[in-house]
């Protein structure tokens, strides 16, 4: 009586695939963006920020901005903000919806090839619900994973409809989507490769997989065009990561990386012995998914039993898949997707300064998959009771994998939580301690901040980062002695870290005046280079301008006014990073200054750190209860994040305060709007971040 349900239990696969994954998932549409590439991609890119425009669609296939060519990637970020703005939450659910769809593509793609339908749901549970493709789905910036997955598995589904009946009109959808696929993200290099395997298993395309098989050269000709794109990726990528500095030289010259300065030898043999490594890493990792982390230190000198042991394992299993490519081709296709998909990024061209990453294992995990659904099965099916016996393991490798995501995507919901984590889980990593170190400064934790900075020096001494950073927090806590020997030092590393430079003689100057605590007021140089910044302001000539009072800041370096001045000027150039950073002191200067957080607040809310604008505001109001200013910016802000009710709600207070507030009006006859039509001109903000000053 079960057989006419049959025909309902594909539906049922697929709506058990989107419930677990909307489960472990969801919760992402309330995490915050990180300051780890995410202003890169969005919170601090311009272009991304001005939404789909004919000038943003021609930067997105121009430039090569984040060290690579991805022109896709950056429209659907575009697209984002065009739809929500800058509200964190649902750019996570973009992502979470793309691997959503990546799940199930990936179902529908092995049912159609192999028949196979609860194996094929077994590979895309895991695929969904592995702890390992967290980092690909929870991280904003790494949209390009999931898009391109989605583009590579249309592809794949393509290419088995061709596959079935070949012809001009089914080979063209394979042609774009790997097309789209690439210009994504270029890690589907490998795809053609993959194609070729897949023909041979479980496509039965190939000579000797099926008596219809088709000769080996025919099938490469196929792929011309496939592999012709691929090369084309490879170059442009190479150029692009190259131009960007990405790419680790084969020397031991001194390299600076966003200011990160180390010396590197990556040769040849510790390129291999690290990939190495790295694979059998991988694999422990599928296996048991514990201590993942965001970042994992590349290993300057792998011990040579390690790369021996893993290059032994590497070798003994490959041998295996070959001998058995007749008796078990799933071994062999499952096997060579691993290796063959993780090539790219594999560190045999050295990107950067990891030694792996979670997020790389996205396309590739699949290959052990299924080796797994359909190996497994083989080597028991002898066995009484195996079928039942394969299904409860099956179900447990699935929930065991449903639980071990949902803590890991938990880690995910803001930068201190991810960086916590990845400290305990690779204590030593001098990145992570960096991180965190400057995570907690940002939120006022200075005395914390400051083990985790010396904790970063202790593992990388000559990190300039952190030196300058553990510098910044001493001079912030007035220990001044303190933090002139880091600045002196990062200077001695870095000579033309300008930066450094000027903290180093704000300090100084901080222990003079504690050397000489009565000086005349009259005369005050500082106040002379304050009144010539000002008139250059007027003038029109911003950078003199922040120049004089960078003097005056020399000069004193606890001058509100000149914090304050060189805020707002390099606020409206846009260089919003140092804008906070004086903005912050402001704040620690004038605590009790209702326009300090509301200042602040204005700049964290450009940056796309929304949450915290809304606590720099919400500080004011306390302190001020009465400004109106705050309070329409305070419903924007809200607006951002989806919250439409209390933004309504703090529009109708800001216009309560004073009822002649046009932006307060203009922006809430703009949110009734936008219950009846979607509308982005809410977000306007008031153009003079300066506008509250006191």
């Amino acid at each position: 009586m079960a057989t006419p349900y049959r025909k309902y239990h594909g539906a049922l696969a697929a709506l058990f695939l989107a419930l677990a994954v909307i489960t472990v998932y969801w919760q992402t549409g309330r995490f915050e963006f990180i300051d780890w590439d995410d202003e890169l991609y969005v919170t601090a890119n311009r272009h991304v920020q001005a939404g789909l425009t004919l000038e943003g669609l021609r930067w997105a296939f121009t430039t090569f901005h984040a060290t690579n060519w991805h022109p896709l990637t950056w429209l659907s970020h575009m697209l984002d903000v065009q739809l929500f703005g800058l509200d964190a939450g649902r750019h996570h659910l973009t992502n979470v919806l793309l691997h959503l769809g990546n799940t199930l593509l990936l179902f529908f793609v092995l049912r159609r090839m192999t028949g196979a339908m609860w194996r094929s749901a077994f590979v895309a549970a895991l695929f969904g619900l592995h702890p390992l493709h967290v980092e690909s789905v929870a991280w904003v910036a790494e949209r390009k994973d999931v898009l391109s997955t989605f583009f590579g598995m249309l592809t794949l589904y393509a290419y088995a409809r061709y596959a079935e009946r070949p012809g001009l009109g089914r080979y063209l959808p394979v042609v774009l989507f790997f097309t789209l696929g690439l210009m994504s993200k270029p890690m589907l290099v490998t795809l053609p490769f993959l194609l070729l395997m897949l023909d041979y298993w479980p496509l039965g395309r190939l000579c000797g997989g099926s008596p219809q098989g088709l000769p080996v050269a025919r099938l490469l000709v196929e792929k011309i065009p496939l592999f012709a794109l691929t090369a084309a990726s490879c170059v442009i990528t190479f150029i692009a990561q190259k131009s960007g500095g990405a790419v680790t030289a084969l020397s031991g010259a001194p390299v600076h990386e966003g200011g990160h300065a180390v010396t590197y030898y990556v040769g040849v043999g510790e390129r291999i012995s690290n990939a190495l490594v790295s694979y059998a890493c991988y694999l422990g990792k599928m296996i048991y998914p514990r201590d993942l982390a965001f970042f994992y230190p590349f290993r300057e000198a792998v011990p040579g039993w390690q790369a021996a042991g893993a290059g032994l394992l590497i070798g003994v299993v490959s041998l295996t898949a070959l001998y058995a490519i007749r008796r078990a081709p799933c071994f062999f296709v499952g096997w060579f997707w691993f290796l063959g998909t993780l090539v790219p990024v594999i560190g045999l061209v050295q990107v950067g300064w990891q030694s792996m990453a979670d997020r790389y294992t996205y396309v590739p995990l699949i290959g052990l998959f299924i080796v797994i659904a359909w190996g497994a099965p083989e080597l028991l099916r002898r066995r009484p009771g195996w079928k039942k016996g394969m299904a409860a393991a099956g179900l447990a490798l699935v929930a065991a994998a449903m639980v071990l995501s949902l803590q890991q995507v938990r880690y995910w919901k803001d930068s201190i939580t991810l960086y916590r984590h990845a400290v305990e889980a690779t204590p030593d990593s001098g990145f992570a301690h960096f991180k965190l170190g400057t995570a907690l400064a940002e939120q006022g934790a200075l005395e914390q901040s400051l083990g985790h900075f010396r904790e970063a020096l202790r593992i990388q001494p000559y990190d300039i980062r952190a030196r300058y950073n553990l510098g910044l927090a001493l001079f912030q806590l007035k220990r001044f002695d303190k933090a002139i020997e880091q600045f002196a030092e990062t200077l001695r590393i870095y000579p033309s870290f300008e930066p450094a430079q000027r903290r180093l003689n704000m300090a100084r100057a901080m222990l003079e005046r504690a050397a000489e605590p009565t000086r005349a007021p009259h005369g005050d140089p500082a106040a002379a280079r304050m009144r010539a910044g000002l008139a250059l302001e007027k003038q029109g000539r911003p950078d003199e301008a922040i120049r004089e009072y960078e003097k005056a800041l020399e000069l004193n370096p606890d001058h509100v006014n000149a914090h304050q001045r060189l805020g707002v000027v390099l606020h409206r150039l846009g260089r919003l990073d140092e804008a906070i950073g004086h903005y912050r002191e402001v704040v620690r200067l004038r605590p009790g200054s209702a326009a300090a957080h509301y200042n602040l607040g204005l700049a964290l809310a450009d940056q796309g750190r929304i949450d915290a604008a809304i606590g720099r505001y919400r500080e004011a109001l306390r302190i001020r209860p009465d400004f109106a200013e705050v309070y329409n910016n305070l419903g924007v802000a809200l607006y951002r994040k989806g919250d439409f009710e209390q933004a309504i709600a703090s529009f109708n207070e800001a216009l309560r305060i004073r009822p002649g507030y046009a932006q307060a009006r203009k922006n809430l006859e703009r949110m009734d709007q936008t219950f009846l039509k979607k509308s982005r001109s809410a977000t306007d903000m008031p153009a003079m971040p300066e506008a509250a000053a006191e």
